[in-house]
């Protein structure tokens, strides 16, 4: 049977443009990895790699047992990952980053327990709506909640949860100005966002049989953080689109009203966004394991910002 161990081989000499720097990296003689992979070219009958007295290049058929060798040392690296994350505890500090009401709300109640399920895990938790880059900042994981993953670039994508957003009211409000029945009557109500631009705000909402509207409307209240502005409905400032996992207490409750239940905005998806799988921490994946494990039971998440 051909030794696994002359595919590790030749993937460095080709990466690494020559035997003697393979050599160094496996710590292995330049002469034995040499004979290694002559023996391994024998084996397969063909040539591999083209020599030369200064340069070493890969053959055509070379290139293409190259990523075969690269994606069986992947497969390799992870099966002792595996092993490792079952053998090691969890320990060390594990970086995060996570939009402010996502943290004051859901990760504020399962950030206890999953230390307590890791006595030795530190977590250092950095609260902000700012997109932070993970690899420039030092981030281990960098949780976001978006309509949708196409900003996330080359990073590794964990999906967590997802949901929508609600347009409530206070039943206080409802009395004062009525229920609004269309979106044009949504004019005559008082409302609350986030932004505004020269006063006026704008929103992208999918009703019956996945009709789109946008719909322009002047709030009378903008501030930039959702428990503000929840606050604020709840007094009777105005109607406010929240995400549902801030406001199903209160629907319950009977402290909010649900408006216009047939239109939504577009569906927020809550993941965690990392560097790579390879090299994660046993502390960093057990973190990325217990969000995938808890989250989706806890939450119906909506587009944080």
């Amino acid at each position: 049977m051909q030794d696994l161990n002359d595919m590790l081989y030749f993937a460095e000499v080709a990466e690494r443009g020559g035997f003697a720097a393979a050599g160094r990296a496996l710590g292995i003689p330049k002469s034995r990895l040499s004979r290694r992979v002559a023996e391994l070219e024998a084996h397969l009958g063909v040539r591999l790699l083209q020599r030369t007295t200064r340069t070493l290049s890969l053959t055509e058929v070379g290139e293409a047992y190259l990523r075969h060798c690269l994606t069986m040392r992947e497969s390799a690296q992870a099966a002792a990952d595996a092993v490792a994350q079952v053998r090691s505890e969890p320990r060390g500090t594990v970086r995060v980053t996570c939009p402010v009401t996502l943290a004051q709300t859901v990760l504020a109640e399962l950030m206890p327990q999953f230390l307590e399920r890791h006595p030795l895990v530190r977590m250092e938790m950095q609260v902000t709506n700012r997109v932070v880059n993970v690899v420039e900042e030092g981030v281990d994981v960098a949780l976001r909640v978006r309509a949708t993953l196409d900003e996330s670039g080359s990073m590794v994508v964990k999906r967590l949860g997802e949901g929508c957003q609600l347009l409530v009211a206070s039943p206080a409000q409802i009395a004062r100005q009525g229920m609004p029945g269309t979106l044009r009557d949504l004019a005559r109500m008082d409302t609350l966002a986030m932004s505004a631009s020269e006063g006026r705000a704008s929103l992208r909402l999918i009703g019956p049989d996945g009709r789109e509207e946008t719909v322009q409307f002047t709030p009378r209240y903008v501030a930039d953080d959702l428990l503000t502005l929840k606050h604020a409905a709840l007094a009777g400032t105005g109607l406010c689109w929240l995400p549902d996992y801030l406001c199903l207490a209160e629907l319950e409750a009977g402290q909010f009203v649900r408006v216009l239940p047939q239109w939504s905005q577009p569906k927020g998806i809550v993941h965690a966004v990392f560097a790579s799988r390879r090299g994660l921490s046993p502390a960093v994946r057990g973190f990325l394991d217990f969000l995938g494990e808890t989250m989706p039971g806890n939450m119906r998440a909506g587009v944080d910002r």
